[in-house]
């Protein structure tokens, strides 16, 4: 039997352990690390090159949502599972559009798991079955194809946003990306124009509302 390889990543150390105890009792399936931010997720696939990522929707320092697009793209054999506790289909679609291959809801029945990473080894796109189908085709139908204006955004601008909505100033921001805060204050400038939203409390609702951080946080 092959073996197949999972990295997770959650920034919730409970929610990582439970869910590692039911994948190591999933036939086949090794779990080969785990990463608490979105970072970490991209170096953990970098040097442990998974079949599957199970990861978040919204996790500090690159939340899922921003992570998938860059794994999809330097490492297209790995296939991503989204978790999320929302079943809201902007985000569901915005994981497909980013080339995930599953959707999973946190509250799913614990056999659902073992189906979901069988369906995506095997090629098949995975989506939790309380996520409506037909709601999926409709607001695919509804908007036509037309890109939303957080996918309009740079990947900068989008990390930009979630360490603005994480409440970060300009220059910690800088140090954790290595840029100069003049950098900082000019993208942000820019994603203010583009998603004309022109005060910081505004953008925090706006990243809360787009799944890039949550509300909790």
């Amino acid at each position: 039997m092959s073996v197949t390889r999972v990295l997770l990543a959650d920034d919730h150390g409970l929610v990582r352990a439970g869910i590692r105890a039911l994948l190591e009792k999933i036939p086949g399936v090794e779990v080969v690390g785990e990463a608490g931010t979105g970072r970490d997720a991209l170096e953990l696939v970098r040097s442990t090159l998974p079949n599957i990522v199970l990861m978040d929707i919204a996790m500090t320092e690159l939340g899922g949502l921003e992570a998938l697009p860059r794994i999809t793209k330097d490492f297209p054999s790995v296939k991503v599972i989204i978790l999320s506790a929302h079943a809201s289909e902007e985000y569901v679609i915005r994981a497909l559009r980013e080339g995930a291959s599953g959707y999973m809801l946190k509250d799913s029945a614990t056999t659902e798991l073992e189906l979901a990473i069988n369906s995506v080894i095997h090629g098949k796109i995975y989506l939790s079955p309380s996520i409506s189908r037909t709601v999926i085709d409709d607001y695919l139908q509804r908007v036509g194809g037309a890109v939303s204006r957080l996918e309009q955004l740079t990947s900068r601008q989008r990390e930009i946003l979630q360490s603005i909505a994480e409440g970060k100033n300009a220059k910690e921001i800088a140090a954790d990306l290595d840029i100069s805060i003049k950098t900082v204050e000019s993208h942000r400038l820019q994603l203010m124009d583009r998603l004309n939203i022109h005060d910081i409390p505004g953008l925090v609702r706006y990243a809360i509302r787009n799944g890039l951080v949550s509300a909790e946080r």
